[in-house]
């Protein structure tokens, strides 16, 4: 099952409300729990925002003839994706819009900041709900790990790719990520080691298939054996890849592409390769990238 452990689930946002930190236990003073930093362990345990940012400008440019050098990073959380684009090149320019001002506020002490003076004043931060927040047009606008999922009915979604592609220039391109698979229909924990004997734990708590309404939350395991139960807690709907394109092309998005990811026979796991298909195997849980041309 693909669970957030490469570049999947976000803390994302509903509306631009940012997914609930959950109902988390008294945790004891003096843990390794009770002193974590969960926007810290999201970013380590969740995010390749090298990786992302790599597939945008390799497609961008296949597609456009040239690197993009505007973005916009809609449910941006900590704005981390959005700093990794400014990194690159001293010619681009990103705005990250989310209705969280306290997770805004983090990604700005501690991405943003790292960033040198010059890139600094090249990413602006919108605290507003992503269906009418306003920013210049751009060539990239990125929906990413599974933030739009949170929009449950179709009219909501359909309101917000409408807005979407309101906020590219002619020739923009909105990038969005999916994940499925008959193993993300099920209840299931999944766990995984990510550094300094912390756990990552990926919890699929409930799955209603009359409305493919799923529950699920991220816990983080620690050495000592505490835990920080709930550290994100996310209520969507697993869209399907076939619902997801008709919605954009109902928006007006003139062409799709679904980028599959590849596979590696010696680890029997995802290669990190994504390729345009029409057709893939019904592997028990995928990811894959939707890219849709304005």
């Amino acid at each position: 099952m693909p669970h957030p452990a490469r570049s999947s689930i976000a803390a994302p946002a509903t509306n631009g409300t940012r997914a609930s930190a959950g109902t988390k236990p008294t945790i004891k003073p003096g843990t390794m729990a009770a002193r974590a930093d969960r926007h810290d362990l999201y970013q380590r345990a969740v995010q390749t925002v090298d990786a992302e940012i790599d597939f945008i400008d390799q497609t961008f440019k296949k597609l456009r003839g040239r690197l993009p050098a505007t973005l916009r990073e809609d449910f941006c959380g900590t704005a981390n994706t959005s700093c990794e684009f400014v990194r690159r090149r001293s010619s681009t320019r990103a705005w990250g819009v989310d209705l969280d001002a306290p997770t805004l506020a983090w990604g700005i002490e501690h991405n943003i900041a790292k960033l040198k003076p010059a890139a600094r004043s090249r990413v602006e931060l919108v605290c507003d709900n992503v269906l009418h927040a306003s920013t210049p047009k751009v060539d990239c606008l990125l929906a990413m790990n599974f933030s739009y999922y949170l929009l449950r009915e179709r009219d909501s979604l359909l309101a917000y790719f409408k807005q979407a592609r309101n906020a590219l220039k002619s020739d923009g391109i909105f990038f969005l990520d999916a994940y499925g698979g008959y193993d993300a229909l099920r209840v299931l924990k999944e766990k995984r080691d990510i550094g300094r004997g912390i756990h990552y734990v990926w919890d699929q708590a409930a799955f209603n298939p009359v409305t493919s309404e799923a529950v699920c939350h991220i816990h983080f395991h620690f050495p000592d054996r505490s835990k920080l139960q709930n550290a994100f807690s996310y209520t969507w709907r697993l869209w399907t890849i076939p619902e997801v394109r008709e919605v954009l092309a109902q928006a007006g998005f003139s062409k799709t592409t679904v980028y599959w990811e590849g596979w590696d026979e010696k680890t029997w796991e995802g290669n990190g390769e994504f390729q345009p298909v029409t057709k893939a195997d019904p592997d028990p849980g995928w990811i894959c990238y939707i890219v849709a041309e304005r």
